[in-house]
């Protein structure tokens, strides 16, 4: 499957998110996924919980869809009206937990990187180191 984000680099991007929730002593799940939001890469550290395999997905689906950090996306939310809010909240995939992150490149999204398992600010540390080694596209 061609995800649009070159492999290397999502390697890259997986390694070095990796290396930081080793260093934080964090076990977490990890997940880079396309504009489209098909998942291009994915990594569990022994002893993340189960559940955080399908959130660091949703994570990275909602970035990727909103072009947005998770946290972003849950500002913006705190904005709009209730029934937007919970609607939005109600649909698989979009959640507003902290931890996922846009790819950019040249002004526009072209995919996302999400981190669960840590606490929130561990996720979006990890998830900042990702994209850092990500590099330019």
């Amino acid at each position: 499957m061609n995800t649009g984000l070159p492999a290397d680099q999502v390697e890259r991007a997986l390694g070095a998110a990796r290396k930081m929730a080793e260093d934080l002593g964090a076990r977490v799940a990890i997940a880079v996924v396309d504009v489209g939001g098909n998942l291009g890469g994915f990594l569990r550290l022994p002893g993340a919980f189960l559940a955080s395999s399908d959130l660091a997905i949703d994570k990275a689906w909602t970035a990727a869809s909103f072009g947005a950090s998770t946290r972003g996306f849950s500002e913006m939310l705190e904005g709009t009206p209730r029934a937007v809010r919970d609607g939005l909240l109600r649909r698989p995939r979009v959640t507003e937990v902290p931890g996922g992150m846009p790819i950019m490149h040249d002004g526009r999204v072209i995919g996302a990187l999400g981190v669960s398992g840590g606490s929130e600010i561990e996720d979006e540390q990890i998830a900042e180191g990702g994209l850092a080694a990500f590099g330019k596209v």
